[in-house]
């Protein structure tokens, strides 16, 4: 929705308060999700009307959604289920019990048997940790301040919970000015205008009446009454509104008739019902209509033509953008753009293009140079699903395609893209064909259709919704755009008039105008409606070769960027309605090695892959943002993409690679798919999310072909373009090359950095308290001040304080602590209570001499002074297996070196079971389980003779665990 109807949608709820209507304001605001209402959500809860305290949470999260969502579901069916219990209504208990908390089973069993027990006591106030339940009334209250607190951490609720601040009656004063600018329009105007409604436009023609409805009373409850002619403002206090000539009934609809049959077509959708007519508001870019040849007749270029887009530009739009509007501008910082390199995936052959699913935020699609697809979980670094290219039917095929493929296997994908909502891809071939899979959560891929589009290479592919059907749009080489069924894969449109092969397609929709944008090489861009009536418009794109467009999220503002022959790269902001260039982008090399590619996000900021970097604009300031390299590494023209949420940016590398840069909120996400609560809570989370796929006769694989690198196109492949004005560059290799000494040169001019010996130069502070005794402290970050000091428990026998070094190290959660000492390994909680301790017995009774968590966060390796290794899990601190220093040591080296130990261990960030281990002679072994068992200690028996000391807390005063069991 765009930004203007999400104001509308706040004047309304504005509208709706004063008059009193206050169960539809709750909810508009539950189904649009624009503002979460805290007092109504506190007096619903305070009311107990459960059911509809989660139906209007439901507009804004659903508990499966991330951690404080799950928290604050949690939260509120345990509430209810208590209350039930204390009312003696086990019935309604069992109910809750069975309906609303089991779904958290999954996630922590222990956690919903000690809430099944509470059934089984007379009270259950008996349980320890619920005898300080009072009565329902302060348990709500009580319960409504950590709900308070989930709802402002959660990230779904940012920029929900405060009312935007505007004057009362927002919405009647602009109704009055409207009113107020319509009179002024009036040929006749009336000293005295009577409004009878607002349904048609004000008019105060003499003898003729304004509409048919009787007339409201004088003072309208709604609009209020009109001011005297003599009192209106001038109509430039109402800037942009403009004078201008309406258009008549039938220019209108014979601007947007249905299409003439005459034209040779190869299948044409049924059009709007007779005597109805699309809605002219969003038709704003169809600024110079072009009759088509044979459609003689249908009244385009009228001599008020450019007074009819002007009236279609201020009409019932709510995509309004006038000539001279500007938008609001973004308050948004540098640090949510996604800069920091978090992952690096190995693809293996260079990368094309890559999209990321519109639903599950960190799984990616990536297409190559030699045909094959990939779907990875960036969070885990797994590749979900592998397919190299293979013609499906060869037999299907048309003759060219088979002649082609004889000549020539060699095959590159130009696009790939996932569907709406994400239960279908597309990838367009370099050859003639699209392929159409279905996907399912589990990461499974289904053939669907191949379609034989175009004659030589299918350049773009996109999905589309004309007449509420999902359709697949390409283009190609054969300079045609066309639109398939996505169900059966028959041809549905194909528009013809570019004078060269078309390069990319943009569909878009304004209310239910549907339409589609193409460019082509020579710089053409076009527009379509589904009529086939011929392109709309003819405009010139900056460097008049290849071109991409793009609109922003809430589809308001239109983008384009491309590449000249000479290298000079244009990014540039249009203005639709004139069809001119509303804002050009600086900031790009003078002669670029290539196509520059870019992508946006959020309505908020640009992105383009330059002189081996990333340049970020943001959309209302035409200068250069700021830049990063990613570490290094990459290409001189990256490719990129943003995530739908704008959190996570996928950009190539020049090893055949991808690295995933992330903000903090992208960190975030990551961090939730490597915890195991996230790994576990996926299956529902997808289940729900993702819809069926389509179903469609799914053809036989025969005769197919192998994938072998395919020939460079000067628009897709990552070497530079064979043009006039870089043929002194002898190859791309050399053109990195020599970018790279000189990029590495500045750099380290740049980082010299003078000695710092001035304390003037820093700051610092030196916590009070030094600590004599081993021992927890908690801090505030903002003054300093410590909220909470604990030493460490001593092992049991211990009566003395400990002393020595402690280390922590947070667990992948971030709420849970790994102490180690010389005594042992404990798990704290973020309140510094210890939850379970381990201590050194056994065949483990040596001094500990490090620990740390595995990446995945389910395993503890501990180090011992007599060089043995324990591995443990992380939940529970059972010892898993022992590893003895004459595993990984071998005889002639202990022998040599004495008595070596591992003095810090440090674990693979994508193999949680290899670690590598420093030890105390200086030596580094890496070590990780044997073939033959591919984990640490996989048989071992249930007690090992290291059970947990400390108990752990109950699951009653805790949120369900972020590691379910398995």
């Amino acid at each position: 929705m765009s930004s203007l109807s999400r104001e509308l949608v706040f004047l309304i709820l504005q509208f709706l308060d004063e008059e009193k209507f206050k169960e539809t304001v709750h909810k508009l605001e539950q189904e649009s999700g624009f503002f979460f209402n805290m007092k109504y959500f506190e007096d619903q809860v305070q009311a107990g009307e459960w059911d509809e305290v989660e139906r209007y949470l439901c507009g804004f999260t659903k508990a499966e959604d991330n951690r404080y969502s799950m928290k604050i579901f949690f939260e509120i069916r345990k509430q209810k289920y208590l209350e039930a219990l204390d009312r003696h209504d086990r019935a309604k208990a069992v109910e809750i019990l069975v309906k609303d908390l089991k779904v958290f089973a999954s996630f922590n069993e222990d956690l919903f048997k000690e809430i099944t027990h509470l059934l089984t006591l007379d009270n259950f106030r008996q349980n320890e940790q619920l005898s300080k339940y009072g009565d329902t009334k302060s348990a709500r209250n009580i319960m409504l301040i950590e709900l308070k607190k989930l709802i402002e951490a959660n990230p779904l609720f940012r920029d929900k919970l405060v009312f935007p601040s505007f004057k009362t009656t927002r919405l009647r004063t602009l109704i009055n000015q409207s009113l107020n600018w319509q009179h002024q329009l009036c040929k006749n105007p009336r000293p005295n205008p009577e409004i009878k409604t607002l349904f048609i436009d004000h008019n105060c023609a003499a003898g003729t009446s304004n509409g048919t409805r009787a007339p409201p009373p004088t003072n309208s409850p709604l609009a209020g009454p009109v001011p005297r002619p003599g009192v209106f403002p001038p109509i430039g206090a109402h800037s942009p509104f403009q004078s201008f000539v309406a258009p008549s009934g039938s220019a209108i609809a014979g601007w947007m008739s249905n299409a003439n049959t005459s034209i040779p077509q190869a299948a044409v959708a049924a059009g709007p019902p007779s005597g109805h007519v699309q809605p002219p508001g969003a038709a704003a870019f169809l600024k110079h209509p072009r009759t088509p040849p044979g459609a003689t007749g249908m009244g385009y270029q009228m001599a008020d033509s450019g007074h009819l887009m002007k009236h279609f530009r201020s009409g019932q739009s709510e995509e309004v953008s006038f000539s001279g509007s500007t938008h609001p501008p973004n308050i948004y910082s540098q640090d949510d753009l996604p800069k920091a390199v978090v992952r690096n995936l190995n693809q293996g052959s260079n990368v094309m293009s890559m999209d990321f699913h519109p639903q599950q935020q960190t799984v990616l699609l990536v297409g190559t140079s030699v045909g094959d697809i990939s779907i990875w979980e960036v969070g885990s670094r797994d590749r979900l699903a592998h397919k190299p290219f293979k013609v499906w039917d060869i037999s299907s095929c048309t003759m060219p395609l088979q002649t082609t493929l004889v000549k020539d296997v060699t095959i590159s994908v130009n696009r790939c893209i996932w569907g709406p909502d994400g239960s279908i891809l597309g990838v367009a071939f370099s050859k003639h064909i699209i392929q159409i899979y279905t996907y399912n959560p589990a990461g499974e891929l289904r053939q669907h259709l191949e379609i034989d589009a175009h004659t030589g290479g299918v350049n773009d592919i996109a999905f589309a919704h004309p007449n509420k059907q999902l359709c697949i749009v390409t283009c190609g080489d054969d300079k045609t755009i066309k639109v398939w069924d996505a169900v059966a894969g028959r041809r549905q449109y194909i528009f013809e008039g570019h004078d060269a092969p078309v390069y990319s397609v943009c569909p878009h929709y304004k209310e239910n105008i549907q339409f589609i944008f193409s460019t082509a090489i020579d710089g053409k861009i076009k527009a379509w409606l589904y009529d086939c009536l011929g392109s709309r418009v003819d405009y010139d794109a900056p460097g008049l070769w290849c071109t991409a467009m793009a609109y922003s999220a809430d589809g308001t503002r239109l983008f384009s960027c491309g590449t000249s022959k000479e290298g000079e790269s244009h990014l540039v902001e249009w203005n639709e309605s004139e069809g001119a260039i509303k804002r050009t982008y600086s900031g790009f090399r003078k002669r670029s090695l290539g196509v520059v590619q870019f992508d946006t996000t959020k309505n908020r900021f640009l992105a383009a892959g330059d002189e081996f970097q990333i340049k970020f604009w943001d959309m209302d300031n035409p200068n250069i943002l700021t830049v990063t390299d990613a570490d290094g590494g990459l290409p001189a023209i990256p490719r990129l993409r943003f995530s739908k949420e704008g959190s996570l940016l996928a950009v190539t590398t020049n090893d055949n690679g991808i690295k995933i840069l992330a903000n903090t909120d992208g960190q975030r996400i990551l961090r939730m798919v490597d915890s195991r609560s996230f790994e576990g809570s996926r299956g529902l989370s997808e289940a729900i999310n993702v819809k069926q796929p389509i179903d469609g006769a799914l053809g036989p694989i025969t005769n197919v072909s192998s994938p072998i690198v395919p020939p460079e196109r000067s628009d897709r492949v990552q070497p530079p373009i064979s043009i006039s004005p870089l043929a002194g560059v002898d190859s791309s290799r050399m053109a990195d090359m020599k970018s790279r000494i000189s990029d590495h040169v500045d750099k380290i001019k740049i980082w010299k950095l003078p000695d710092i010996v001035d304390p003037a130069q820093l700051k610092a502070l030196r916590l009070p308290d030094p600590l004599t005794a081993s021992k927890l402290c908690l801090w505030n970050i903002d003054g300093w001040e410590k909220r909470k000091a604990r030493p460490i428990q001593a092992p049991p026998g211990h009566t003395s304080s400990l002393v020595g070094e402690t280390k922590i190290q947070f667990h992948n959660d971030q709420s849970h602590l790994l102490v180690v000492h010389e005594s042992q390994i404990a798990v704290y909680d973020g309140q510094l209570e210890c939850l379970r301790a381990w201590y050194p017995k056994d065949s483990l009774s040596a001094d500990i001499s490090s620990a740390i968590y595995s990446s995945d966060g389910l395993l503890v390796f501990t180090g011992f002074c007599d060089g043995a290794v324990g591995v443990f899990d992380a939940d529970c601190l059972r010892l898993r297996c022992r590893i003895a220093p004459s595993a990984y040591i071998s005889s002639s080296i202990s022998s040599g070196s004495g008595n070596s130990f591992p003095v810090v261990i440090a674990t693979h960030p994508s193999e949680p079971y290899q670690i590598a281990l420093g030890m105390s002679d200086g030596a580094v072994h890496v070590i990780e389980p044997s073939d033959a068992e591919p984990k640490w200690g996989g048989s071992v028996p249930q007690e090992n003779g290291a059970s947990s000391s400390v108990p752990s807390s109950s699951a009653l005063n805790s949120q369900p665990s972020d590691t379910p069991s398995r």
